[in-house]
């Protein structure tokens, strides 16, 4: 979604509203699942005050993945701050600094929230803070239940554990 921007930059209007902007990435993969549940909706504005024009949003959705530890399906809601500077054009084309570049005065708002959401989400992706995992050797879930598995000696360990018999 393209929205033009020429109207903010040359003053003919101070601010445009991007409430209720809907956005639907329940086709964009990631980590082999696709995790976008419910349509990504934007409330705030992009705003031109004293010639600096800038977008200050929130983008709100849930979203749906395995857990990493433990691999339980988990939904979580986020609400990721969208804020940028805009410029129609650098000055210095070596150094953009943290403008984004509106080229032809129109900003590509689609790949534009998708990426603050991708920087946004953790690395990881759990069911909870204090999340097991699972048991290496017969699978079990352990926030569920215990299993009576030994854990494996490592064989460059097992001098030392024969000392503790003694």
């Amino acid at each position: 979604m393209f929205i033009a921007l020429e109207n903010l930059f040359n003053g003919g209007i101070s601010e445009l509203s991007l409430d209720g902007t809907q956005f639907d990435f329940s086709r964009e993969k990631l980590n082999g699942g696709f995790p976008f549940t419910t349509p990504v909706v934007l409330k705030g504005k992009v705003e031109n005050r004293a010639g600096v024009v800038s977008i200050r949003a929130v983008a709100s959705f849930d979203f749906e993945a395995d857990c990493d530890r433990c691999a339980a399906k988990v939904k979580k809601h986020f609400d990721v701050p969208v804020e940028h500077g805009l410029v129609s054009e650098l000055q210095n084309e070596d150094d953009p600094g943290d403008f984004i570049v509106a080229e032809n005065m129109q900003l590509d708002l689609t790949q534009l929230i998708l990426e603050d959401i991708y920087l946004y989400l953790p690395t990881k992706f759990l069911c909870r803070d204090d999340c097991k995992g699972v048991c290496p050797q017969c699978g079990a879930n352990l926030n569920e239940t215990s299993c009576n598995c030994k854990k494996e000696i490592d064989p460059r360990w097992e001098g030392l554990l024969s000392l503790l018999d003694e």
